[in-house]
């Protein structure tokens, strides 16, 4: 079954330095959908443990499984339109709309 469009919280405002976390989530999607957060329109970096990617300046943690995105200490360039894309291999993947962060 190909995911319904997902349903997004993103906190309108967030204090610098608090945690923040936003979630993604579509339930009519089999296989469960994974889910991949934007920032600004730019597919945002899953990071992990290891591996090249880990950039220093990556503040947040994505789980493309629960639909999380989840910063530990939010600071001003983590201002910006976030919205998440819920894709699970069938039909076409499902966006739900921009929504704007402020920090």
């Amino acid at each position: 079954v190909a995911p319904t469009t997902p349903v997004c919280e993103v906190p309108s405002s967030a204090m610098t330095g608090t945690v923040v976390e936003l979630s993604c989530k579509e339930t009519e999607g089999s296989p469960p959908s994974e889910y991949q957060w934007y920032k600004n329109g730019v597919a945002l970096l899953e990071k992990t443990g290891t591996g090249s990617i880990r950039a220093t300046n990556i503040t947040y943690t994505m789980n493309k499984k629960s639909g999380t995105l989840l910063f530990n200490t939010v600071t001003k360039n983590d201002t910006g339109e976030y919205f998440c894309e819920a894709s699970n291999g069938i039909g076409l993947s499902q966006k739900c709309s921009v929504k704007r962060m402020q920090v």
